[in-house]
């Protein structure tokens, strides 16, 4: 694992335009992201994505101390053991060379993971899907996505939260793109998933080896001027492992995150007496206004504050603001 020298430093490309600089000065290390700086620990306790990415997480730990890591809530704690144990992507930082990973479509739809008796969504709650829908899958684990089709997300989620086991479950597809149950490199399972049996609604996602950057940029625009999200990244050999981890990156113009509801801003002109727009505040503390993106029925019955909403933004202001959020939706238990 890198390492910096006292008095070295390391430019690492963040969500923004500009790189974050990581800097060693007798042992006290620094990032100048926005999570780095914006904590209340002493400078030589902090700690962040950016400086675990370089120096490693055992690395980081053994060296500001997991006591010093926030604490969490019984019911984070209690979420977390129960959600399922699915890989979850990084971002492409834009530096790193593609060539020989594997390219596949990023689908805007509902994580799934099959443990081989039933159909689990990220957080492990049990998806209602009918018996003819999920009859004969394999007993052994599958991770995937319940999809409808590209700017279908809202009905997708519509269809799958419904505990009536309906007939709208017909209009969705099991798209597949692991088999976390088997201790193999990526391309060996890709193999096993290909190899299942025909299913009139689960099938294998399709992955191609990307040539390099050119491809990969041909193929994000492809996708996106069909309405699609973006495209993964998966590193070639790599193995199946719970959790966030860079052997899975995501690929899109724009960017999502995550941020806490603090307050309703009333509208103006045709919004007057409806939303104008959220505050909302990120898991660093930056605070900033959402005013794009809803529906006329979600002005009118807004999320509520302490609501977590997914947004869509540009990039990173040098301040670490998003520019341009656009609200996506609200997280919830799918």
């Amino acid at each position: 694992m890198p390492d910096l020298a006292d008095g070295e430093t390391f430019l690492m490309q963040g969500s923004g335009s500009k790189p974050y600089e990581l800097k060693n000065t007798g042992g006290v290390y620094s990032c100048t992201c926005p999570a780095w700086r914006n904590q209340s620990l002493a400078i030589e306790k902090r700690t962040c994505k950016h400086l675990k990415k370089l120096r490693g997480e055992a690395a980081e730990v053994a060296r500001v101390g997991a006591a010093n890591a926030p604490a969490k809530s019984k019911e984070k704690l209690d979420a977390e053991a129960k959600a399922a144990p699915v890989l979850l992507a990084e971002s492409w930082d834009g530096q790193l060379d593609p060539a020989g990973w594997w390219v596949s479509e990023k689908l805007d739809g509902v994580r799934a993971y099959w443990d081989g008796t039933r159909l689990l969504s990220r957080l492990g709650n049990l998806l209602h899907a009918p018996d003819w829908f999920i009859a004969n899958l394999p007993n052994h684990p599958l991770d995937g996505e319940l999809f409808l089709a590209r700017k279908s997300f809202q009905r997708t989620v519509a269809i799958v939260r419904r505990q009536d086991k309906s007939e709208h479950w017909k209009q969705v597809r099991f798209l597949i793109f692991d088999a976390p149950g088997h201790v193999a490199p990526f391309e060996e399972r890709l193999e096993i998933i290909r190899a299942l049996p025909a299913h009139p609604y689960a099938s294998p996602h399709p992955h191609e080896r990307c040539t390099g950057v050119a491809h990969l940029k041909d193929e994000l625009a492809r996708i996106e001027s069909l309405g699609g999200e973006g495209v993964m990244l998966r590193q070639p050999q790599s193995a199946y492992v719970v959790g966030r981890s860079a052997t899975l990156l995501k690929v899109k113009s724009f960017r999502d995150d995550e941020a806490l509801v603090l307050a309703h801003q009333a509208g103006t002109g045709r919004h007057k007496g409806r939303l104008g727009a959220l505050l909302v505040k990120l898991a660093d503390g930056t605070e900033f206004s959402i005013g794009t993106g809803f529906t006329d029925k979600q002005r009118e019955s807004p999320p509520p504050i302490g609501a977590t909403v997914v947004f869509r933004y540009q990039e990173l202001s040098d301040g670490g603001v998003p520019r341009f959020p656009s609200f996506q939706s609200v997280r919830d238990e799918v």
